[in-house]
């Protein structure tokens, strides 16, 4: 349903850039939490050990 050009898996992706969430906190929303896990390990975000 979502791709990387979508504007929830922006918006999510700039949130956890910008420190507001967490990638843990991105909502279970169809494959939304997928493609903004895609995005954020291209960059070296290391999506498994996020600090809390």
């Amino acid at each position: 349903m979502f791709n990387e050009n979508s504007v929830l898996v922006k918006v999510w992706f700039g949130a956890v850039l910008a420190g507001t969430y967490k990638f843990h906190q991105v909502p279970n929303l169809s494959n939304l939490k997928e493609e903004v896990g895609k995005k954020l390990v291209e960059i070296g975000y290391d999506i498994e050990n996020e600090e809390e």
